[in-house]
């Protein structure tokens, strides 16, 4: 499960440069292909990473920010949508002779709104996890929803309906459609703006996931290394980079579709272990606990696992293999992992499973 999750999440950063270069071509076409273009992929995937180098309170800072600007240009196009709003365009089921993409579909819904739990892997660098986290996620998640509603409400409603134009970046010319240029060059900057925010949350996730299997023996010693300046993650901040600007030269969609079927793996047997631990340990200490009983806790489970099982199942060939192959090397990794404790060729953390055990019950 945590090989999965860390490959989902190390593969998912390769997406938010690629994101951003759809939107910055737009104001400089020569970005949209050719040596141009991985060259900007390089620059912002480097210098990314460095921004998450220089510390995690930085990185934390940085991101409210950045959210609260990139929200802004969503929030007043909602607004200036209103006067022109028709509800009958609500009800639209499509322009007829144009094919409707359901895979694209639910496999953008579902990378738009998933990776919820890597936040997790920060708990450890947080002032009393249990309160601060549900209160976290729940805000999160009511911002986060009104920021799509609102806006798709708006602008389906006050534009008439071109679905060969709903592409990456088409917000941005719906903002000068609806309120002017003025409006669009700012919500491209909030886009890149809050590319530049998922950015570093996701390479902190990945990082500190890096650091606690390090700390758990999965890992070498080395890869826990930290920054003797800035105490970040060194090898875990440098492994997902370089992971992350080889997968960047792949397709968008490839990108996205391999991600959320490898995310989709890790949750589905995350919910099975999430029940059996509550099913086998009930009584064991935990930070947080949801307030259910066992048959609202497999009900709860059961609803999103349908939504995964649908996505694997639409994905194309290319995501299959892509899956199977680091699934594979996953495996192998772990082997090898074990293999180089009996030859002692790395130097491993050990873990005190007693110490464990007892912390646990």
């Amino acid at each position: 499960m945590g090989s999965w999750k860390l490959l989902s999440a190390v593969c998912n950063l390769a997406s938010y440069p690629v994101l951003c270069l759809d939107y910055i071509k737009l104001i400089f076409p020569i970005l949209d292909s050719g040596l141009p273009r991985y060259i900007a992929i390089f620059l912002i995937t480097m210098l990314l990473s460095f921004l998450n180098y220089l510390g995690l309170s930085i990185v934390g800072y940085t991101a409210v920010v950045l959210g609260v600007l990139s929200l802004c240009p969503f929030w007043l196009i909602t607004l200036f949508s209103i006067p022109k709003i028709d509800p009958s365009r609500w009800l639209s089921l499509g322009q007829k002779g144009v094919k409707k993409d359901w895979n694209l579909f639910f496999n953008t819904l579902f990378w738009n709104l998933n990776f919820w739990d890597n936040a997790s892997t920060l708990a450890g660098e947080v002032e009393q996890p249990q309160k601060t986290f549900p209160k976290a996620l729940f805000s999160a998640g009511i911002v986060t929803c009104f920021s799509y509603v609102f806006p798709l409400l708006g602008t389906t409603g006050a534009v008439p309906l071109e679905q060969s134009k709903w592409t990456d970046g088409y917000f941005a010319n719906l903002a000068a459609m609806i309120a002017g240029n003025w409006l669009k060059y700012w919500m491209e900057l909030g886009i890149v703006l809050s590319v530049i925010g998922l950015y570093e949350a996701q390479l902190s996730s990945c990082a500190y996931q890096i650091l606690g299997m390090a700390e758990m023996g999965l890992f070498p010693r080395v890869f826990g290394a930290r920054s003797e300046w800035f105490n970040t993650p060194l090898i875990g901040i440098l492994l997902p980079t370089l992971v992350a600007l080889v997968v960047s030269y792949l397709t968008f969609t490839d990108i996205v579709s391999s991600v959320n079927f490898l995310y989709s793996l890790g949750m589905l047997l995350e919910f099975a272990s999430f029940l059996w631990l509550r099913r086998k340990m009930p009584n064991a200490k935990r930070p947080y606990q949801v307030p259910l009983s066992m048959p609202g806790l497999v009900v709860m489970c059961f609803i999103p696992s349908c939504f995964l099982v649908y996505v694997m199942v639409v994905a194309h060939r290319t995501v299959y293999i892509v899956s199977a192959l680091l699934t594979v090397f996953a495996i192998a990794w772990y082997f090898f992992m074990e293999f180089c404790k009996t030859k002692m060729w790395f130097g491993f953390e050990s873990v005190d499973q007693d110490k464990v055990d007892d912390e646990i019950f």
